[in-house]
């Protein structure tokens, strides 16, 4: 019984200082800056490799679609937002 009080209780000093060394160790040995940025960039490559690219002409229809569909939006906004405007103005000059 007493050998497991005396397991479960905190850390002595020098155990506590040995944490710490090894604790430095560890930040101490990641790597720079300059090597962190490089491997970021190779990971990104090896990823953009993984991408799968459409073809060119598919690329412009899909554009194509995407701006008519912006434009038929904002003329049907801008629609409702003339007419909203004459609603308010003739409530105006009723009232």
């Amino acid at each position: 019984m007493a050998e497991e009080i005396k397991n479960n209780s905190a850390p002595t000093a020098p155990e506590k200082n040995a944490n710490k060394v090894e604790a430095k160790k560890e930040k101490s040995s990641k790597p720079g800056l300059v090597k962190r940025c490089a491997n970021f960039f190779k990971e990104y490559r090896s990823e953009l490799k993984k991408v799968v690219w459409y073809p060119k002409d598919r690329v412009i229809h899909d554009t194509g679609i995407v701006v008519a569909a912006l434009a038929v939006c904002g003329l049907a906004i801008g629609l409702l937002d003339l007419l909203f405007t004459q609603i308010i103005l003739l409530l105006g000059k009723i009232g």
